[in-house]
């Protein structure tokens, strides 16, 4: 792959590509709409190829916060056009990696000496490149360690990156700006901690400490000395991503086992720990020979207050969610409703989350639930579709909700998505014996 040997690191130079990101796109509604005039039956696939194509180049030569959404929004995969889905998604492992010179020069610059006079030996050529930083290897001691660089100028640019993808995010999720700043207060807060490594590791050895006792689960060790606010120095994991896992294995039992331990690790985080890994991505997992599974990366950690957990998971209760008393509280505390809504706004959007709920929920309702039902992800499918296409919800404010769905959202449809690849059978309930 084809390596980068300068970032835009400056708010002119970024926003300059994404300038002429937009003249690209520009250009592809042009060929678009000249084509339809001769052709009334042409679709938007080809158009919707292009733009992804091309916004995925601009983004990936920028990397960071602009690059880290893409990646975030792969996993809405009945959200997006599958054309962005797709090419989105290599957002998750596979982007181009600095060059050899380069990664010298960054790893200096933060770490006040070079790499080869810090290991024994160092590999310059990456071995995984991604959204905020990339991975070399190295060894020292006769340990084999994996040594994950910040891309130079990310911290930095969180804020500009996000001002420059907030009006497209508005467009797309039908939200009014004015009531909009917490939703990207809590993306910008998240990006922030993600690109502070000294907080990665602590948070790092907190979670895999707490959870090394879950049978079919294992965790690197992170060592302190060895890193810095922009390096992160652990144990090297031998083993395949779960996305190729998923894709080779047809053992059902062992799906089910390694099904059983990424349900059991996030359930066990959620319920016990009132925190989560909330970027449940196949990056960020492997398997390793032995069939364990590996979480290899918790830059994105999803604190969960007790006034946001408490009416959130009682609706996952169906006694809970059909009495309409009961739930109309509910909506307030979580702010999806408030007092000065309409009575058709308040009818409208208790229905929508009613829906929403019901489906979230469906796993919970059984002892064991099989990620690959038709019906469950048929009702995922026709419920995304029906609410993005609605013209009554076009017309109201989008901006529904508590901050704290940004992430939960994020960590259970990514979770349910990963289940459903690994074509996983889990108990639902097994995790309560580790807590």
């Amino acid at each position: 792959m084809k390596t980068i040997d300068k970032i835009p690191t400056g708010k002119i130079g970024r926003t300059g590509k994404l300038v002429q990101t937009g003249v690209k796109i520009g250009g592809n509604y042009l060929k678009y709409y000249g084509k339809k005039a001769f052709n009334s039956e042409l679709t938007r696939d080809e158009l919707d190829e292009d733009n992804a194509s091309d916004i995925y180049d601009g983004l990936k030569s920028l990397k960071g916060s602009a690059l880290k959404v893409a990646q975030m929004l792969s996993m809405e995969k009945n959200l997006l056009p599958g054309a962005y889905v797709e090419k989105f998604s290599l957002a998750q492992f596979s982007v181009p990696p600095l060059s050899a010179p380069l990664v010298r020069k960054t790893f200096k610059k933060y770490h006040g000496e070079y790499p080869e006079d810090l290991y024994d030996t160092f590999a310059a050529q990456s071995v995984n490149a991604a959204s905020i930083g990339q991975v070399h290897k190295a060894t020292k001691e006769g340990r084999k360690l994996a040594v994950k660089i910040q891309y130079p100028g990310v911290a930095d640019s969180i804020s500009s990156d996000l001002a420059m993808v907030k009006p497209i995010a508005l467009k797309m999720f039908n939200m009014q700006a004015k009531d909009s700043e917490k939703y990207f207060k809590e993306v910008e807060g998240k990006l922030l901690e993600e690109t502070d490594y000294i907080l990665e590791v602590k948070q790092s050895k907190l979670i895999s400490n707490a959870c090394e006792h879950i049978p079919n689960l294992k965790f690197p060790k992170y060592y302190e000395d060895l890193s810095s606010e922009r390096i992160i120095t652990m144990d090297w994991m031998d083993g395949i991503h779960l996305s190729e896992f998923a894709k080779q294995n047809d053992n059902q039992e062992l799906a089910n086992e390694i099904g059983q331990a990424l349900w059991d690790f996030y359930m066990f985080q959620i319920h016990g720990l009132k925190q989560v890994h909330a970027d449940p991505h196949p990056g960020n997992f492997m398997v390793d020979e032995n069939n364990n599974l590996i979480a290899i990366d918790f830059g994105c950690i999803k604190q969960i207050p007790d006034d946001f957990y408490s009416p959130y998971f009682s609706l996952t209760d169906r006694k809970n969610l059909n009495n309409q008393e009961f739930f109309y509280d509910r909506l307030l505390e979580l702010e999806i409703l408030n007092q000065k809504d309409s009575n058709k706004e308040k009818e409208f959007f208790s229905e929508m989350f009613h829906e929403m709920f019901t489906m979230f929920s469906t796993p919970y309702q059984s002892e064991t639930f099989d990620f690959t039902d038709e019906n469950f992800w048929k009702h995922l499918t026709e419920l995304s579709e029906k609410y993005s296409k609605d013209p009554e919800l076009r017309k109201m404010n989008g901006n529904r909700g508590s901050r704290h769905f940004l992430y939960m959202s994020r960590t259970f449809f990514g979770l349910y998505n990963l289940l459903h690849d690994l074509k996983a059978t889990v108990d639902i309930n097994k995790f309560r014996v580790y807590l």
